[in-house]
């Protein structure tokens, strides 16, 4: 048996994947995901545990050692979920029609998790006048945390959703309280779920891979061809569907013809992804960022709208087209979800386990 100690030494070092394949390790994960004081003392009084005046570590220690069992404590987590869920449950409804008053995501040029240096470089670094900072913060600034709150919003919102669509599912145990890199326990099997779309920068790979010229560089010449104008100083992310639409709008033959090539092509590499998401799978891993890498399990849900890929965002809120995805995905999901990966990062070798779930709009 694996002591106290020795499971927080591992947690603290992130060996969550090898603390999960032990029946200890998963005991002291799904304490961990109830650790918030709280929820420890709702288990401790259903007990009847006489555990004195103790730190929060302290009870969790206590919880370990004791002779509840992890079918008891799965219990626990259960009953304490659904008295949140509960809540969430009455204003589900009203809060997606909010989401669905959204018409464009937009991070308004300020880089995610990185707000403040954003505008020390931008703002206070590079403007010397008062009146010309006085200016950007009225204009540009305004706009741009504008913008920044209103993705933050929908983003956070829309991801309780589908979080819980998983958590009601009767294969899975939800992580409640404050524990990292889980979300949730699929059959056992703990899951950080990451919500993403089929990434720009993994078409541009595979383009590159098979010696194809990139997407914005053949729109770009063929919309100077056409005399299409395009601003070249917003970053590739804004550029590549501005030009898309307008060339897909453009009467002739050789931009209807273009855009058509691109279309197909990301047709054939998503229907691809869905056979063999291996590769994805590790694109992704392998192209973190560096404040926010890390080896845990992974479950993706990749959402792709096929009539416009540039706005998949909106499927966030699609909870009825999510929902049935997901469902079918867990019910037909087996005793050890997911598949191993092995993967290299900064050069370094990484295992984890890992799936993805594809929601596909027609």
């Amino acid at each position: 048996m694996l002591n106290f100690n020795g499971t927080m030494n591992l947690y603290k070092n992130d060996k969550i994947r090898e603390l999960a394949k032990t029946d200890d390790g998963m005991r002291f994960l799904k304490l961990c995901s109830l650790s918030r004081k709280e929820y420890l003392d709702y288990l401790i009084h259903k007990f009847e545990l006489k555990v004195g005046r103790l730190k929060v570590v302290e009870k969790l220690q206590y919880i370990y050692e004791s002779a509840i069992r992890l079918e008891d404590i799965d219990d626990v987590i259960q009953e304490l979920f659904e008295k949140e869920r509960k809540i969430r449950r009455d204003n589900e409804q009203q809060l997606i029609n909010e989401l669905y008053k959204i018409e464009s995501f937009d991070w308004g040029g300020l880089h995610q998790n990185s707000l403040e240096t954003t505008i020390v470089n931008r703002y206070v670094k590079q403007i010397t006048s008062y009146e010309s900072l006085q200016n950007e913060i009225e204009g540009n600034l305004h706009n741009s945390l504008r913008a920044y709150v209103v993705a933050s919003w929908y983003n956070h919102w829309s991801s309780i959703i589908i979080e819980d669509i998983f958590k009601e599912h009767v294969s899975v145990i939800p992580a409640i309280g404050q524990i990292k890199k889980i979300d949730f326990f699929v059959n056992n099997k703990p899951f950080d779920l990451k919500v993403t779309y089929l990434p720009e920068g993994y078409i541009k790979d595979h383009r590159r891979s098979r010696d194809l010229r990139p997407e914005l560089t053949l729109m770009k010449g063929l919309a100077r061809a056409l005399d299409v104008g395009f601003d070249t100083s917003v970053p590739d992310s804004i550029l590549i569907p501005d030009l898309w639409r307008k060339l897909d709008d453009n009467p002739q033959h050789s931009a209807q013809e273009l855009i058509s090539e691109l279309q197909e092509y990301r047709e054939a590499l998503l229907d691809d992804c869905i056979v063999n998401p291996e590769p994805l799978v590790r694109w992704l891993y392998e192209n973190q960022g560096t404040r926010r890498f890390d080896a845990s399990n992974r479950l993706f849900l990749v959402l792709v709208d096929k009539s416009d890929f540039f706005s998949s965002w909106k499927l966030k809120r699609a909870r009825h087209l999510i929902s049935e995805n997901v469902n079918n995905y867990l019910t037909g999901v087996n005793q050890g979800p997911g598949f191993e990966l092995n993967f290299y990062w900064e050069g370094e070798p990484y295992s984890t386990d890992a799936d993805i779930i594809f929601v596909v709009k027609q």
